[in-house]
């Protein structure tokens, strides 16, 4: 089964997480991965612990405030490609990466950088996700 969360579906996922994690409540092992990824990011807490004044709020590009939900589902999705080595190979640029910056925290903000990139030109070319331009920004 494709799971496909709408964008209230996600932030209230972190919503969740979060507000469990501070409760003290039992977590399911993406939640506790999501909370763990929130706890690295105290810029955030604000957000976090206020869902009725953030559910609803957008983050525009213009705006030049980033959005902390794209990035906290950009980590979560980056993690998941770790696990699984897809595309293949990504699992040996994270280490290098990790390696490099000597964190994974920041390995990962540099693989964000392309993940953003490949989306962005499959947007503006309408096409589908292309892994060689992630994995080819990767090596750059």
């Amino acid at each position: 089964m494709f799971f496909n969360p709408t964008r209230d579906e996600a932030r209230s996922f972190l919503f969740d997480a979060w507000r469990k994690r501070r409760s003290k409540e039992i977590l399911t092992p993406l939640e506790d991965l999501a909370a763990q990824l929130i706890e690295k990011h105290p810029e955030y807490f604000s957000v976090f612990e206020n869902p009725e004044r953030f559910l609803e709020r957008e983050y525009l590009p213009e705006q030049g405030e980033p959005n902390p939900f794209l990035h906290l589902m950009m980590h979560l999705a980056i993690e998941e490609q770790i696990s699984i080595d897809q595309p293949q190979g990504i699992r040996a640029h994270f280490v290098r990466l990790t390696e490099q910056y000597e964190s994974e925290h920041e390995a990962q903000h540099r693989m964000m950088e392309c993940l953003s990139e490949m989306i962005w030109k499959a947007q503006r070319d309408r096409t589908a996700p292309n892994a060689s331009v992630y994995l080819d920004c990767l090596r750059g």
